[in-house]
C-alpha cells in the first residue's frame, strides 16, 4: 500500500513524488530496493535532493506514564541535482542498507504488530516536504529465525512484541531504541517465570542475544527481572533446542542462586559457545508488561516452532492500515 501526498508546502502544481519498494520482506544488514517515481508540475522545478528516512514507531517510558512517538533511525540521499521538467515523469532507482538493528516486523510470514516506514523527503526550491510513506517489512536474520524457532520448539509461546526507547546497558547497541519479544514460558518454567523477553542486537560480525525474565515471587521475595547476554554467529551451526534450552536455564536459575541483588559476575561461555555474561538493569527499562496492538498469545509446536497467530482480528492487511494511520496522524500533528 503506496501513501501518495501532495508536497503542500510547494503549493498547488507542485511535483509529487511516489516511492515503491521491491516487494518482500528486507532483512537487517540487507538491502533495501526501490524505485522514486516523480511526476512534474505545473512548472519546471529544480529537485535538491531525494531522501529517505526508516522511522519506527517506538514506545518510551517516563515517571508520568508512557507515551509513543516517531523516530528517524536512518536517513540516506537516493538522487537529486536535476531539474523535472513540467508534467515529466522520471524514476529514480535505489539500493540501500538497513541498519543491522532494524527490527523485525514478521515471524513465518506473520506480521508480529512492530510498525516500520519508509519516509520519502524531497527539497526543491529551499522547500523540504515529506511526500510519501510506505511500509516496511523485515524478516528475520537466519540466527534470529534460528533462536525463535528453538524457543517454539521448546514449548514458548510468542506473545507480543514492540520496540522501547533506549538503550540495554553493558551491550553494543547502535540504534536508539530497541526490539522486545515477549514470549510465555514453556510448561517447564511457567511455575518460576511470567514471561521472557529477547532482544537480538545484530552487528555485522554476529549477534547479542538479551534474555530477560519476568520472575515470579516468592513468599519472602518480591518479583524480579533477571537478565543474561549471550553472542553468536550469523552462520553458527548448532543444537539450536540444546544451545536456548541452557540459556533459558542459565536465566532462570542465576539469579534463583544469587537472589535479588545477586552478584555481577560473567558466566563462562556457556558448551563452549558465545560470551555468557549477566548483568543487572543499565539504562535499561523497568516495565515490561505491555502488550503489541491486537496481537494474542499463539502456538508453538513442532516443526511450526514459534509460530505467530493473529488472533482478535487483526489481519496483515490491518496492519498495513495500521502504518498509514499511524504515521499520517503523527504527520498532521507536526
Amino acid at each position: 500500500m503506496v501513501f501518495k501526498r501532495l508536497l503542500g508546502s510547494l503549493g498547488v502544481g507542485g511535483p509529487t513524488v511516489d516511492t515503491v519498494l521491491d516487494p518482500g520482506p528486507v532483512r537487517p544488514g540487507g538491502t533495501l530496493a526501490g524505485q522514486v517515481h516523480l511526476k512534474g508540475g505545473s512548472a519546471d522545478f529544480d529537485i535538491e535532493h531525494i531522501t529517505l528516512e526508516l522511522v519506527a514507531r517506538v514506545e518510551a517510558e517516563y515517571e508520568e506514564g508512557e507515551s509513543e512517538g516517531v523516530v528517524v533511525f536512518d536517513r540516506f540521499t537516493v538522487g537529486g541535482g536535476f531539474r523535472l521538467a513540467e508534467g515529466e515523469q522520471r524514476s529514480v532507482p535505489f539500493g540501500v542498507t538497513l541498519p543491522w538493528e532494524t527490527p523485525v516486523t514478521e515471524l513465518y510470514g506473520q506480521p508480529l504488530g512492530i510498525v516500520l516506514g519508509v519516509r520519502t523527503e524531497l527539497s526543491v526550491a529551499g522547500a523540504k516536504d515529506k511526500g510519501d510513506l510506505d511500509p516496511l517489512t523485515v524478516g528475520p536474520l537466519p540466527a534470529q529465525e534460528a533462536v525463535l524457532e528453538a524457543l517454539g520448539q521448546l514449548g514458548f509461546g510468542f506473545k507480543s512484541a514492540d520496540l522501547e526507547y533506549g538503550r540495554i546497558g553493558g551491550t553494543g547497541q547502535q540504534l536508539p531504541f530497541y526490539q522486545e519479544i515477549e514470549i510465555t514460558p514453556s510448561p517447564q518454567y511457567a511455575h518460576q517465570v511470567n514471561e521472557i523477553e529477547v532482544t537480538f542486537l545484530a552487528n555485522p560480525g554476529g549477534m547479542e542475544v538479551v534474555l530477560e525474565a519476568d520472575k515470579r515471587g516468592g513468599l519472602f521475595s518480591g518479583g524480579h527481572d533477571a537478565l543474561t547476554r549471550f553472542t553468536v554467529g550469523h552462520h553458527d551451526s548448532r543444537d539450536w533446542n540444546t544451545e536456548v534450552d541452557g540459556w533459558i536455564r542459565q536465566l532462570v536459575e542465576h539469579r534463583a542462586s544469587h537472589g535479588s541483588h545477586g552478584a555481577y559476575g560473567h558466566g563462562a561461555p556457556y558448551a563452549g559457545h558465545g560470551h555468557g555474561g549477566h548483568y543487572e538493569h543499565g539504562d535499561h527499562h523497568d516495565d515490561h508488561h505491555r502488550s503489541g496492538p491486537g496481537m494474542g498469545t499463539v502456538v508453538a509446536a513442532g516443526a511450526a516452532g514459534l509460530a505467530v497467530g493473529v488472533v482478535g482480528g487483526m489481519v496483515a492487511a490491518e496492519v498495513v492500515d495500521e502504518v498509514g494511520d499511524f504515521f499520517e496522524g503523527d504527520e498532521e500533528e507536526g
